[in-house]
């Protein structure tokens, strides 16, 4: 589970990199019930998407011409130079030098040894997610690679994570993220299988009813990757990708079963 306490080495914020970010606003408050409004005159297009008068992530043009737009999580980081160069010491790359974002805190984006891209944000008026874990709004970050042992080293030395796994079949397991000390629950989780199409990080958006929302969005253009289908002891969910090629997944989460 997530929390916006946006505690660092944890998921703070998520964004979408879109090729047209009408079209993308249009998608995405009609699915979710959001609502955007702009960051402001000098953000270059980059606007607010909020539940309920809180904000839960941005959307903004993609800075990459000729690529897909992406969902992006940032991870809280005390000092963005800082883990720069933890990123650089660990094998990845550094994408987009730390900056200022106006007054709101710093940034940096990167992208791992397995090739997915991140990014990390070092808060000063803006603090990340206002609101988490409930329907319309991020519960999960999930990381899908070819090489588990290199991305899990990876970021066990750049964000300190504890990485646990947990077998969930004869030849899979799902490595669960988590802070030393922190709730076994976590807040990520790793997969690796060199069959996936593309190695990125895939965001959870809780919903109520996934087979509705799949519903929807199917209607509003999105394309199926999988699903809907139920895994026990966790939710239904179900994984697609926007109409402007962004990949994205809606999950009913299972409530905790009752101690007697």
């Amino acid at each position: 589970m997530l929390s916006n306490s946006n505690t660092p080495s944890t998921p703070t914020w998520l964004d979408l990199g879109s090729n047209d970010v009408d079209a993308s606003t249009a998608f995405y408050t009609e699915l979710f019930g959001w609502t955007a409004r702009s960051a402001g005159p000098d953000s270059g297009g980059y606007v607010f998407l909020e539940l309920g008068g809180k904000m839960i992530g941005g959307l903004g043009p993609n800075m990459e011409p000729g690529a897909d737009g992406a969902w992006t999580p940032y991870f809280g980081t005390a000092d963005v130079e800082t883990t720069s160069k933890s990123v650089e010491m660990a094998g990845g790359t550094v994408r987009m030098p730390a900056m200022d974002v106006m007054s709101s805190g710093r940034m940096a984006q990167y992208t791992d040894p397995t090739g997915a891209k991140f990014a990390v944000w070092q808060p000063l008026e803006h603090t990340g997610f206002q609101v988490v874990d409930v329907p319309g709004s991020v519960s999960w970050v999930e990381l899908q690679t070819h090489d588990g042992p290199v991305a899990i080293a990876f970021y066990e030395a750049v964000l300190g994570w504890t990485v646990t796994p947990n077998p969930i079949g004869p030849d899979m397991v799902y490595n669960v993220v988590s802070l030393p000390g922190g709730a076994p629950t976590g807040f990520a989780g790793i997969m690796a299988d060199t069959q996936f199409p593309a190695v990125l990080w895939n965001p959870y958006f809780e919903v109520a009813d996934c087979d509705a929302t799949f519903a929807k969005a199917t209607a509003l253009g999105a394309s199926a990757l999988m699903g809907p289908e139920t895994m026990p002891g966790i939710g239904r969910m179900a994984q697609l990708t926007d109409p402007l090629g962004a990949r994205f997944s809606v999950i009913a989460t299972e409530a905790p079963a009752q101690q007697g």
